[in-house]
Order: structure tokens, then C-alpha cells, then sequence
């Protein structure tokens, strides 16, 4: 709870995954990947409960022996490849709302961002609570940046993306930001609703690229063993 506002957080952990078999429990220096996530919420002074919404029985009892709670499995419907995270939450705030557990707030923590600590999320909700926004998103300064960028039309020549002189020195850079998905914040409103595209929430909230790291490949796992195995 922050300022007398409740806060609930969910972590998304559908079972099925094509990249990496098992992706959100799969070991990673004898830690399966979502208790990343789950120790961080733990953590966090602001969080009021944090549930892992899976369709999985074995992520399920992995996520309630880490310290998560798992009230419920989500649907088939919910999780397949087709299915949208909004949906899901949607579907397990209501499930909460007829155990009578209501919150002001939603925070989404994705395992596959797993380098997120708990002040980030902190951070975040202090942040969006004291503006009048209804909601937030992480964002990290982006690498490459779009001035450089170019599409390809038909023809074979290219095209800017950003509708701007190209030759400007590197410092002068404007600076450029991509959704992260480390963390999304949304106010529980009539807003918030299957409508809702959390990647275009309103308030930023940025973080170092030092903590932005989306495992979706092997690759990307094997370098999230390389950063723990440095910070652990």
C-alpha cells in the first residue's frame, strides 16, 4: 500500500513457450527464471499481494513454494499463443473482485524481465501515485538509434524513418526510448479495460539499459547466466 492506495501485482506465466521449452521456470543458476521476479515483488515495501497468473500446475506450485500466490489456473483460452496479457488480467481481477479483494492499482512484472529490482518497482508506483496520470510504463534509452534507421521500399532505395536531416554529431542525438516491459502500472478504472495496450501507457518511468533484458531466446538466457553469475 502507498498513500492508502491498494496495489496488487501480477505476474503473467503462461506454460507454453516455443523459444525456450518451460521458459519461465527454467534453471538459472539453480533459480528457476520467474523467481527472479517473485523475490523482487516480495521485496517491494508497496506491494499488497502478488499473484502469478499460469495455466500451468507446475509453475503454479513452483510460483506458491517461492512466496507467490496462485489462487486459481488461468483458462485455456487465456493462454494460448493468440491470447493477449490485458485479457488475463483482466480475467483475474475479476476472479479477486468475487473473493471480495479489491485494488486501486495493477502492477504487471513479466519474468522474462528479470533483472527489475524491487526499488525499480518502488520507484515506479511512488511515482505514478503522486501524478495525476492512470498509468506508467518502464522505459530504457535505446541503443540504436532511429536517426540512423531506414526502411526499404520497393524499389530498392531507402527511406528515413524520422523525418529529419540524418547528419547531426552523435552527441547532439536527441534521446529516444522503447517500451521495456520490466514494468507496467495501471489505475483499476473503467479505463482499464480489453481495450487497454499497455505498452501505451502514459508515464514513463526509465531505467538504465544496465537492467533491461527480455529473455525470449537462448541467447538471451545464456546472457542473463553470464550477468547473475557476476552479480550473485
Amino acid at each position: 500500500m502507498y498513500k492508502n492506495k491498494t496495489i496488487l501485482a501480477i505476474i503473467p506465466a503462461r506454460g507454453g513457450s516455443k523459444g525456450i521449452p518451460k521458459k519461465n521456470i527454467v534453471l538459472v543458476n539453480n533459480k528457476p527464471l520467474i523467481q527472479y521476479t517473485i523475490d523482487e515483488a516480495l521485496s517491494s515495501k508497496y506491494l499488497d499481494d502478488i499473484i502469478v497468473s499460469t495455466d500451468d500446475m507446475e509453475i503454479a506450485e513452483i510460483s506458491k513454494n517461492l512466496g507467490a500466490q496462485v489462487p486459481f489456473l488461468r483458462p485455456d483460452f487465456l493462454a494460448d499463443d493468440y491470447s493477449k496479457t490485458i485479457d488475463s488480467l483482466i480475467y483475474t481481477i475479476q476472479q479477486l473482485e468475487k473473493f471480495g479483494k479489491y485494488y486501486n492499482y495493477i502492477v504487471t512484472l513479466q519474468p522474462t524481465q528479470p533483472l527489475r529490482k524491487n526499488w525499480h518497482i518502488d520507484e515506479a508506483i511512488k511515482k505514478l501515485i503522486e501524478t495525476n496520470y492512470d498509468s506508467l510504463v518502464s522505459v530504457s534509452r535505446v541503443k540504436e538509434h532511429p536517426i540512423l534507421m531506414r526502411k526499404i521500399k520497393k524499389d530498392g532505395t531507402l527511406e528515413n524513418i524520422l523525418n529529419i536531416n540524418s547528419t547531426v554529431r552523435r552527441q547532439d542525438f536527441f534521446e529516444y526510448y522503447r517500451v521495456n516491459g520490466a514494468i507496467y502500472i495501471n489505475k483499476i478504472n473503467d479505463k482499464f479495460n480489453t481495450n487497454t495496450s499497455l505498452n501505451d501507457n502514459q508515464l514513463a518511468y526509465i531505467m538504465d539499459n544496465k537492467f533491461d533484458i527480455d529473455i525470449d531466446e537462448k541467447m538471451d538466457l545464456e546472457l542473463f547466466k553470464l550477468i547473475t553469475n557476476i552479480e550473485y
